[in-house]
């Protein structure tokens, strides 16, 4: 059994020593031997209007009337969104909004419910 640590990516056993840098085969990640241990995954805080943390399935209220890009309807302040999903990039919150459907909103559009 090897004593090589794990991939810090994917936490593969199957790493292997090449000069001063361990390598795992599975994702391509490389470090080196004389590091330290690094945490790959942080989590990433998204945080409404007010610095409250959201969450995935949070339910969060709209607090300004927002338009829709390409239409005509507007988003109005003090829509109750249900169940959010935190994504990435600038519209950081996936959701479903009655009468209107899919849609992206800003995280700081939004106060937690």
């Amino acid at each position: 059994m090897s004593n090589l640590p794990k991939c810090p990516k994917c936490n593969s056993e199957y790493t292997y020593e090449d000069g001063g840098m361990y390598i795992c085969p599975e994702c391509a990640h490389e470090w080196s031997a004389d590091a330290p241990a690094e945490n790959v995954e942080e989590k990433r805080v998204v945080k409404d209007a007010f610095g409250t943390v959201l969450n995935d399935g949070d339910s969060v209220t709209v607090i300004k009337d927002l338009k829709i890009k390409g239409s005509s309807s507007v988003v109005k302040g003090g829509t109750k969104v249900k169940n959010i999903r935190l994504v990435e990039g600038d519209h950081d919150i996936d959701c479903k909004i009655d009468g209107i459907g899919a849609m992206s909103l800003k995280s700081e559009f939004v106060k937690k419910a």
